[in-house]
C-alpha cells in the first residue's frame, strides 16, 4: 500500500490556490477539468516532496461546504516554523494557534480546512510575540 493524497473540496478554486500556493508554499503538479464531471482537480505538493500530495476539488456547481474542522488537519514540517508563520501572518492568514513552543502551528484554509505546521528537527526556543500569544478561534 502508498499513500497517494488527501482530497479537500474547495468553494473557490482561485482562493484557495492563492493560499496553498503563494502563502503555504506548495506547488501545482497538474490540474484536471472535467466538463462532463463539472469539475476541476488541481493536485499540489511541498517542493522536493511530490509524493505526498493534495487534491483540491472544485466542483463547478455552487455548493457551501461547512465543518472543514471535521475533516481533521493537514500536516506539513517547515524549516522554521517562526519564518514561515510571519510569513503566513504577512499574507493576511491568522495564525490560530501559534507556534508559542516553537514547534506546532495551526491556521486554516480559506475553507476552514485546519492545517497543522510542525517544525522539522528539534523545536526552536521560545520567542516572542509567538510566545505570549493567545490562540484565537478554533484549530
Amino acid at each position: 500500500m502508498k499513500y497517494l493524497h488527501t482530497m479537500v473540496r474547495v468553494g473557490n478554486l482561485e482562493e484557495s490556490l492563492d493560499f496553498y500556493c503563494n502563502k503555504l508554499g506548495l506547488k501545482e503538479l497538474r490540474r484536471i477539468n472535467s466538463d462532463p464531471g463539472r469539475y476541476t482537480n488541481v493536485f499540489l505538493a511541498a517542493p522536493g516532496d511530490e509524493t505526498a500530495m493534495i487534491e483540491l476539488t472544485y466542483n463547478w456547481d455552487s455548493e457551501v461546504y461547512t465543518g472543514g474542522r471535521n475533516f481533521g488537519h493537514l500536516a506539513y514540517a517547515v524549516d522554521d516554523i517562526y519564518a514561515t508563520c510571519k510569513h503566513l501572518q504577512d499574507h493576511g492568514v491568522l495564525i490560530s494557534r501559534p507556534p508559542r513552543d516553537g514547534r506546532m502551528a495551526f491556521v486554516r484554509s480559506p475553507d476552514g480546512i485546519s492545517i497543522e505546521l510542525l517544525q522539522a528537527g528539534p523545536a526552536l526556543a521560545p520567542a516572542e510575540p509567538w510566545s505570549s500569544m493567545p490562540n484565537t478561534g478554533t484549530w
